[in-house]
């Protein structure tokens, strides 16, 4: 029904006879529809929990990686000018 709302092909008025609902509340899901739609296509949204966890930590590792190697890095040059 929000989908049809916000397609526009009816109105409220028509959906919700047609469903027998309320027209506030067909109004209510087609906004809600309008909202959080977007989210349905963001980054990892078909991604289940553990596929996002998996992701976010392989994220950090290499965070992790990148420290280490800029901090053996830095070590080495301040040995070099005696710091």
């Amino acid at each position: 029904m929000a989908l049809e709302a916000l397609k526009g092909v009816k109105t409220i008025q028509q959906i919700a006879k047609d469903y027998d609902v309320h027209p506030a509340q067909v109004a209510e899901w087609k906004k809600t529809m309008a909202v959080g739609a977007a989210g349905v296509f963001a980054p990892g949204a078909g991604k289940t929990e553990t596929e996002q966890f998996e992701h976010e930590r392989a994220q950090l590792h290499a965070k992790i990686g990148q420290q280490a190697v800029e901090l053996d890095w830095l070590t080495k040059k301040s040995k070099q000018l005696g710091l």
